[in-house]
């Protein structure tokens, strides 16, 4: 084949290839369109170390799960069970990063990819888009604190699936607790004044009765800009967020959580 042929199909093929990397990225949320514009700084309005359930109620915890909080709020209260998350700045689980009382960034960048930089421990989430999530067995074999995620559009909607987390988190700060069969799904979309909404899905049945969600919702923060973040250290004014003096005046009266 002569030169200018060999370039002619090196073109075409890859001119093919380009085609279908934008039909493969660009189906979730319809060819030709945008997805949806999550950047931004958002900050979270109220605090809560215990996860409020979506609809009320407690998390449905069956009796292997019960044993399993009954025993983490014992040892956090004694001293006996660390929080590495809070005591050494190991990173959050979902969906605990999610209750955090600071600010975090979404950036929807590099192409193929959201990532979400959160001010608490410097925690970041790389979410990569429209790859497969391994299967559970696989995931657990190199499990992470953050989990393994992958990430679609539906609409105007950022889907984000997790599973694979290791057993050194929480689902919360008062100790609720996960199994190694812990899978989340959120739902992540801008909702009126510009605020993001986040409602998490929890699946474990080794330790619940049901599936069960959660909502958060965040105020967009133009104004503020993330700072550094060290345990042990004094940090940004957290005044605003609404429950963080209740909680801070509970544990000083030697209330947990």
């Amino acid at each position: 084949m002569q030169k200018t042929g060999i370039i002619a199909a090196l073109a075409a093929s890859t001119a093919a290839a380009a085609a279908v990397i934008f039909v493969v990225s660009g189906s979730a949320w319809g060819a030709g369109a945008a997805p949806p514009d999550l950047s931004g700084t958002f900050w979270a309005t109220t605090y809560s170390p215990k996860i409020q359930v979506l609809g009320g109620g407690d998390p449905p915890l069956n009796p292997a799960g019960r044993e399993a909080y009954q025993m983490n709020q014992q040892g956090l209260r004694s001293g006996t069970l660390a929080d590495p998350a809070r005591k050494v700045c190991l990173p959050d689980g979902v969906p605990r990063v999610l209750e955090t009382p600071y600010p975090f960034e979404v950036f929807q960048l590099p192409p193929g990819q959201v990532t979400f930089v959160h001010e608490l421990n410097h925690q970041v989430r790389a979410i990569p888009l429209d790859v497969p999530l391994p299967p559970l067995d696989q995931a657990n074999l190199f499990a992470a604190y953050g989990g393994h995620s992958s990430g679609h559009y539906e609409g105007d909607t950022l889907v984000i699936q997790s599973n694979g987390f290791n057993d050194q988190t929480f689902l919360d700060s008062s100790g609720l607790p996960h199994s190694d069969q812990l899978v989340t799904t959120e739902r992540v979309r801008k909702i009126g004044g510009g605020q993001l909404e986040d409602i998490v899905t929890i699946h474990d049945p080794a330790y619940y009765t049901k599936d069960w969600q959660a909502r958060f919702v965040y105020a967009r923060r133009d104004d503020v800009r993330l700072m550094d973040y060290a345990c042990g250290d004094k940090h940004r004014d957290l005044s605003s967020v609404k429950g963080v003096a209740e909680v801070r005046a509970a544990r000083a009266a030697g209330r947990f959580p």
